[in-house]
């Protein structure tokens, strides 16, 4: 099989940007196949979203089976067995406490100085739209990802739109994963029309004030289209990974976890970035043999994604490793290092980190607790991955005594006249006519 490896010296700074990209490029290119799926759903609303559901996914639903009923909710739980449950219980507790203490308190102020207050009120938002991906496979875990931070900020109304299955049937553990979270309104709709749904609103499907969770490039592309229609949240496009390795690492592990991101998907991006040519040598020649492990069709992913956006890279020594990471900032960092702690440090730009040979990616994806929606396509370096920040606004509380107000009042006036604002300095200056007449009597 093809393995792309890199000498990062040899590279040129165009090929250099060029793997810094990866699939960036495609959702770029998809913006104007998104664009008439968006007009379409506004315009006409669950007819639209009939028509795309029976033509990309092949299932042809009524206008009532747009929304999943409640037995369908009781059929999922009997569908799954104890193994799955338990398994869906126990991640649900764990993301469940990691997220409850990233949980501010509702208010908060401070004395800036004698007389002047100033804080916060922190509101969980109204409505929040999820999206779950299911074209290549069920995820009930991005379903708890998504809907347990949402719950634990307490926000109003929760939807969740996700395709159904070429049956028409929805993923039974995604199901009892929402019960789980406390969700119980799931829309079977995917893919760019999903997306318009909950911006723009159906007969069936609400608008909504925000919309978050990950997927194919086409849903990228539509989440950027809609930007300023509605919040449209962190950039969660096609799965990235980098496993960043020293001669410490063991060949079979690095190898075994570079695979992890790359069977997401063909779009993927994988890459095993390493100062030993040795290691990445080793690395190379144990990949055919663990793809032999994996069944045909996430092994075909793996096969294009390392011979497409993923690969090898070899630098010169381990800073140059992390320069890379930290240009690249990628979704997923995996540190596979004699001093992993000391690598964390200098790590500036990633969606998260996975220290050492027994905190595979794996983990972080399903049950560590840590929220495993990140950002893509680099935007690691300004964005941080799902938490219940996402599902919070703060507003800003200001309170002044007299004393406080007689203190601001000649700087806030001065800013005014300076600024060019007279009823700025108006409201300052009648206040201060007032009291010095309420003074005098």
């Amino acid at each position: 099989m093809e393995i792309n490896t890199f000498i990062w010296e040899k590279l040129s700074e165009t090929d250099r940007r060029k793997i810094l990209r990866r699939s960036e490029l495609e959702i770029d290119a998809l913006a104007s196949a998104v664009r008439p799926i968006l007009e379409d759903v506004k315009r006409d609303g669950d007819g639209a979203l009939l028509d795309y559901t029976a033509r990309f996914d092949g299932v042809k639903l009524r206008r009532r089976d747009i929304r999943v009923k409640p037995v369908e909710f009781r059929k999922a739980r009997k569908k799954i067995n104890k193994k799955l449950l338990t398994a869906l219980q126990q991640a649900a507790v764990n993301i469940e406490r990691y997220h409850r203490e990233q949980m501010p308190g509702g208010f908060w102020m401070t004395r800036i100085e004698e007389g002047i207050f100033a804080g916060e009120k922190i509101t969980p938002l109204e409505s929040c739209g999820l999206y779950v991906p299911r074209g290549k496979g069920s995820f009930p875990s991005v379903m708890m990802m998504l809907g347990v931070p949402a719950h634990i900020a307490g926000v109003e109304k929760v939807i969740v739109c996700t395709p159904p299955g070429g049956d028409g049937e929805m993923d039974a553990a995604s199901l009892v994963a929402a019960e789980l979270c406390g969700i119980t309104e799931v829309y079977r709709v995917g893919g760019a029309q999903a997306i318009a749904a909950m911006a723009y609103g159906t007969e069936t499907i609400p608008k909504v004030d925000k919309i978050i969770g990950p997927g194919s490039g086409y849903v990228a592309a539509a989440k950027r289209e809609l930007f300023g229609i509605v919040d449209v949240g962190l950039p969660a496009g096609p799965s990235e990974s980098i496993i960043l390795a020293d001669e410490d690492a063991a060949p079979e592990i690095a190898a075994a976890d570079l695979l992890i991101e790359a069977e997401h998907g063909p779009d993927s991006c994988a890459l095993f970035v390493t100062d030993s040519e040795q290691l990445a040598e080793k690395v190379k020649r144990s990949l055919p043999k663990l793809l032999k492990k994996i069944p045909s069709g996430r092994r075909n992913f793996c096969e294009k994604v390392l011979s497409g956006y993923g690969g090898i890279i070899i630098t010169k020594d381990l800073n140059q490793s992390i320069e890379v990471v930290n240009r690249f900032a990628p979704e997923h960092l995996e540190i596979l290092t004699a001093k992993p702690f000391e690598i964390m440090e200098k790590i500036k730009n990633a969606g998260e980190i996975l220290i050492g040979r027994h905190t595979p990616i794996t983990m972080g994806n399903f049950c560590v607790g840590v929220n495993a929606i990140l950002p893509t396509g680099g935007f690691a370096r300004s964005y941080s991955g799902v938490s219940v920040f996402d599902f919070l606004k703060r507003t800003s509380i200001s309170y002044l005594t007299e004393s406080g107000f007689d203190a601001l009042r000649d700087t806030a006036s001065t800013f005014a006249d300076y600024e060019g604002f007279p009823a700025h300095a108006l409201a300052v200056r009648i206040r201060k006519k007032k009291k010095s007449s309420k003074t005098r009597r």
